[in-house]
C-alpha cells in the first residue's frame, strides 16, 4: 500500500489490489476514511468514515482537494 501524501500526521494511501472507482485511504491516530477522488473533476467524497470528527474530516477534504490532480495521477500509475 503506497503512500501517496503525508500530512498533519496522516497518511493517504492507495492499495495495490484495490478496486475502482479511484479512491484514497486516510490513516493516522488510530482512524481511517475512505475518499473517492472523482478523478479529474472532483471534489472528493467522503465514503467511509471511521472514528474522524466531522472537522478533522473537513479538513482532510480541503487537502484532498488541493491535491486532486496529484492523487488521480498516482492512481493512474497504480491502477492504469
Amino acid at each position: 500500500m503506497p503512500t501517496v501524501l503525508r500530512f498533519a500526521g496522516l497518511r493517504v494511501v492507495i492499495y495495490l489490489n484495490d478496486h475502482r472507482p479511484a479512491h484514497v485511504h486516510v490513516i493516522g491516530r488510530g482512524h481511517e476514511a475512505v475518499f473517492s477522488l472523482h478523478c479529474h473533476i472532483g471534489p472528493v467524497e467522503l465514503r467511509e468514515n471511521y472514528n474522524f470528527s466531522r472537522r478533522e474530516i473537513t479538513t482532510i477534504k480541503k487537502k484532498l482537494n488541493a491535491q486532486l490532480n496529484l492523487l488521480c495521477a498516482e492512481w493512474e500509475m497504480i491502477h492504469g
